[in-house]
């Protein structure tokens, strides 16, 4: 346990899980997609979707989208600056099965063309998981730098990223693989110690059988 379970987030409020949660799950669906978004669907669950609105989880989502953090005091203003900025917004209700109850499914379109899908759950205290992407589940925080990638499911793959990543002196602190079925497609999740630059998501671009490569990074926040 550390100071922030017992005191909080820094936050503008007024729900921890709500709000904070919420900016949380919008700015690291932002970084996943790694460049401005264009056009964003968002449909919300449970309690997201029946008290959300009192708690401001909807600007909540919409303010980290466009790269506030938990304590941006432009957060109530997400919307107006969301229309500024070009940014499509819509609404509406996740069909989702056995979900958290504070969860949200973002669609997102780039201002490149390029889309991605996240379902983002608050878990409390501002804290976060990230448990799909692309509908492929997953299990992560964002707390780390973490290397999401898309392949064919088959060997070599883990290989291939593990080989790369020790060349660069990186550290694996944790690894996850999930797939849809057996042959089919995967997605390999690894939280690193330290940042992942850029040269090496291009080489795995290049390897046969992957066919996406998403980054979140710590560092550069907007």
């Amino acid at each position: 346990m550390n100071i922030f379970d017992v005191v909080g987030p820094v936050m503008v409020g007024p729900s921890s899980s709500h709000t904070a949660g919420a900016v949380r799950i919008g700015y690291i669906a932002r970084k996943l997609l790694a460049e401005q978004p264009r056009k964003v669907q968002i449909n919300l669950y449970g309690s997201f979707l029946a008290t959300g609105e009192g708690h401001g989880t909807k600007k909540a989502i919409v303010a980290g989208l466009l790269g506030m953090q938990t304590d941006d005091e432009r957060i109530p203003m997400a919307f107006e600056l969301a229309k500024q900025q070009g940014v499509d917004v819509s609404f509406g209700e996740a069909n989702l099965k056995d979900a958290h109850p504070n969860t949200a499914q973002l669609i997102l379109q780039g201002i490149s063309g390029q889309t991605i899908e996240v379902v983002g759950q608050s878990v409390g205290g501002s804290r976060i998981n990230i448990a799909s992407i692309d509908g492929i589940e997953t299990n992560f925080s964002g707390d780390y730098p973490t290397l999401v990638v898309h392949n064919q499911d088959g060997p070599g793959y883990v290989s291939a990223v593990s080989t790369l990543l020790t060349e660069q002196g990186i550290n694996i602190a944790y690894m996850q693989l999930y797939r849809s079925n057996r042959g089919g497609d995967a997605v390999m999740v690894a939280e690193c110690d330290q940042e992942v630059p850029q040269h090496v998501m291009e080489r795995l671009k290049q390897v046969d059988g992957i066919g996406k490569v998403t980054y979140l990074g710590m560092m550069g926040d907007e």
